[in-house]
């Protein structure tokens, strides 16, 4: 994947220069200008990426600049060609590889550095043992973290349906604008009777 988005980010950026040359702009502005577009979406997806591992949605504005990147790199490179269906097609593909590559990457580290049981992982996917190792100034990050867990098994507790079960995962995360898999951590972890003992019913 690393090889495909290097060979299509040559390609797409000799487009863009391309096009930034033939509507005015200097050497210096043509040869910085692909480099902003295609920063911006590698911007993006590391934000978008980040918000994951810590359990976030990420919001809207990773999410809005990662489509208007992508858009304009394709736009680039497809105002380029031949007014052709084929020659636009044959330009907007090293961009359209560029971020589907880049894409698959992001989505290859995210799985890759998922836990692969929530027994031995917190649900911004740090195992236990890293946060035991951890010292100094992470140490007040962590307890921070561990009472944000507390508080929220607390609040399921004192939050249970009438019939006694607890409050989904998603209830739990909408609370703390988490993201749902963070709330289902929640709801497991304090089950197990890691977090406090449980006064609601399980299921």
């Amino acid at each position: 994947m690393v090889l495909v988005a290097g060979i299509a980010a040559v390609v797409s950026y000799q487009h863009m220069h391309e096009l930034a040359v033939q509507n005015g702009e200097s050497w210096l502005g043509a040869t910085l200008i692909p480099l902003a577009v295609d920063g911006m979406i590698v911007a993006s997806s590391m934000s978008v990426l980040h918000a994951s591992r810590c359990g976030r949605r990420g919001g809207a504005l990773p999410w809005i600049l990662l489509v208007v990147g992508s858009l304009a790199s394709l736009a680039a490179n497809v105002a380029v060609a031949d007014p052709t269906v084929i020659a636009r097609v044959i330009a907007a593909w090293p961009s359209f590889a560029l971020i589907g590559a880049y894409e698959m990457l992001m989505g290859q580290i995210r799985q890759s550095r998922a836990p692969q049981t929530m027994d031995d992982a917190e649900p911004d996917g740090s195992s236990k043992a890293s946060l035991v190792r951890e010292e100094g100034p992470g140490d007040r990050a962590r307890e921070h973290v561990q009472e944000l867990h507390r508080l929220a098994w607390r609040w399921a507790q004192d939050n249970c349906r009438p019939d006694g079960r607890l409050p989904s995962g998603k209830a739990i995360a909408a609370q703390f604008s988490r993201s749902d898999r963070w709330g289902r951590w929640i709801k497991r972890a304090g089950c197990a009777g890691r977090l406090e003992p449980s006064t609601c019913d399980e299921s």
